[in-house]
């Protein structure tokens, strides 16, 4: 699983909280490279659901790349590097982040603590004020400040940072449109046979905390409007955010139900056979952009730095 892919990066000293979300086009060329030398195929995820499901059985261990949301950075510097690898890879499309219109509300509290001498509002009625002059006090704003946050109601949550970004000068739909690449951009990358578009909701919200219906609706709208700009509607789906707290069994189900052959969560885990009864519910492996070093990826594929936090099961989609 992958964000953001872009030269240099965000540097990881200072203030940089979401410097986890980005690696550079090197590692990225490193890291496929590296599996490709331990013996695993290059797959596309219809191509690994189809092993999973016996339909194409396969001795050899094989890798899924995928990249969520759509940023333009994937576009620009990891299409080259996959192309150059021939390496299929699938993004995941929330259309809302495509128009230039969703909230990238981890981006835009970034901004308004990184641009503040002093960030201080109100939070479920509590009030806040934090000294940020420094990158430790922004640190510790950051902190402080995201998983209340990120922990709100979907709708509560955009309105709140609307508002917070707007009463410090922060324009979100700016940096959304910054950030994201455009239908045109897509409409290339997906003509590509290597590239295959999933979809990711309409809004990036967690399912989890959505009622069934605005679930299936934010899934199935996002499906359709994907299909209305490229002409052919995706078969997988990833969730956003992905771990338990953001999709679960009910999200599972609904997924199934509503006709997405597989679907990627952020659950940390290898792939088994018995995920053929889970389809819906499929662990990946973050390339996070603190670990950018091989000696850290041989640990993911070994599945040791996760299968203690799994309670040794190979399957967890409860």
């Amino acid at each position: 699983m992958l964000h953001h892919v872009r030269p240099n990066g965000i540097p990881h000293h200072g203030f940089a909280p979401n410097a986890g979300l980005e690696i550079t086009p090197q590692f990225l060329d490193s890291v496929i490279g590296h599996v490709v030398a331990r013996g695993y195929d290059l797959v596309s995820l219809a191509d690994a659901a189809r092993r999973v499901a016996g339909e194409a059985p396969s001795e050899r261990p094989f890798a899924v790349f995928t990249l969520d949301d759509g940023y333009e950075d994937n576009f620009i510097h990891a299409w080259p590097v996959f192309r150059r690898h021939g390496c299929p890879f699938t993004i995941f499309v929330a259309p809302a982040i495509t128009d230039g219109t969703c909230e990238l509300w981890w981006r835009g509290l970034e901004a308004v603590i990184a641009g503040a001498p002093q960030v201080k509002g109100v939070l479920e009625g509590s009030g806040f004020e934090f000294e940020t002059r420094s990158d430790a006090g922004k640190q510790a704003a950051f902190k402080r400040l995201y998983w209340p946050v990120r922990s709100l109601e979907e709708h509560r949550q955009r309105e709140w940072i609307r508002q917070f970004c707007d009463h410090h000068g922060v324009d979100l739909e700016a940096q959304c449109r910054s950030e994201a690449m455009t239908w045109d951009d897509m409409r290339q990358i997906a003509a590509d046979p290597l590239c295959t578009i999933g979809a990711h909701t309409i809004n990036h919200f967690a399912l989890a905390k959505l009622s069934s219906e605005e679930a299936v609706m934010e899934a199935d709208q996002s499906r359709r409007r994907i299909g209305e700009e490229l002409g052919h509607m995706p078969e997988v789906f990833a969730y956003p955010y992905g771990d338990p707290t953001s999709a679960g069994p009910r999200d599972f189900d609904l997924m199934r139900e509503a006709g997405f052959t597989t679907a990627v969560t952020t659950r940390k885990g290898l792939i088994f056979p018995a995920h053929r009864d889970h389809p819906t519910a499929l662990p990946r492996l973050s390339l996070n952009g603190f670990y950018q070093k091989l000696r850290y990826v041989d640990v993911l594929l070994s599945g040791t730095a996760f299968a203690l936090s799994n309670g040794f099961k190979r399957v967890r989609a409860a």
